[in-house]
């Protein structure tokens, strides 16, 4: 088992996923994106069943930055009740996870 989780949400349009994968991303609350889509997803939705396209977008991170991470996603997704799921990594090369945890380190403080 690692300290990093991957993260999952998703968007109607590509153009806000790569929006908000930047804004992560540059804010160092996760490592890297990946926008999938389009996909379709099939789904209840206040109480209605339907089917709709959406992109999806993947974020890796370290555990300890998961509750920053869904805070930013909260505020800055297009949605106002998004899916956002977290799944352990539990295992990755040593490099990849070096590589996640340097560049998710919090800014430091001035």
């Amino acid at each position: 088992m690692t300290d990093f989780v991957q993260v999952s949400t998703a968007t109607e349009t590509r153009e806000q996923a790569v929006a908000l994968a930047r804004s992560v991303v540059q804010g160092r609350l996760a490592a890297g994106a990946q926008i999938i889509g389009p996909v379709t997803s099939v789904f209840w939705h206040d109480g209605e069943f339907g089917t709709g396209e959406e992109w999806q977008l993947l974020l890796k991170t370290q555990q300890v930055r998961y509750a920053e991470l869904e805070a930013h996603l909260l505020k800055h997704h297009p949605w106002q009740n998004p899916e956002i799921a977290a799944v352990p990594i539990v295992a990755g090369s040593e490099a990849c996870l070096r590589w996640l945890a340097a560049n998710t380190k919090p800014e430091p403080a001035e």
